[in-house]
């Protein structure tokens, strides 16, 4: 299963925009030796979520689903907020980000990469 969005996958996100702040959902499955990889990616990535106005809203680990039950399996969670679509484009079109990227893809199973925007 695919953890990486494709350029098509960017383009429809950009072409989708209403304007204003979006608030990125992942949810993350490791593989079995995942969660020192993403912790690698998460202390890697602060500096580009700075240069982009981007900041981590909650990052958690998943326990008890509720609904449905036994649940499909989520390892963690993770609430990111850029000020613009274009910020997280801009972010993940970065060269050097690029570079850390394997980091995030080798540490997933399976991942959900979900834009937000706030009710009202």
């Amino acid at each position: 299963m695919a953890v990486d969005p494709t350029g098509s996958d960017l383009k429809r996100y950009l072409a989708e925009d209403e304007g204003g702040e979006v608030v990125m959902l992942n949810l993350l499955r490791f593989t079995a030796d995942g969660r020192d990889s993403y912790a690698a990616y998460a202390r890697e990535i602060k500096p580009f979520l700075a240069k982009v106005g981007g900041s981590i809203v909650y990052a958690g680990e998943c326990g008890t689903s509720l609904v449905p039950a036994g649940g499909s399996g989520w390892d963690a969670v993770l609430l990111v907020r850029y000020p613009s679509r274009a910020a997280f484009s801009q972010m993940v079109a970065d060269p050097e980000y690029q570079q850390i990227t394997h980091l995030r893809t080798e540490a997933l199973e399976e991942a959900v990469l979900q834009a937000t925007s706030p009710w009202g």
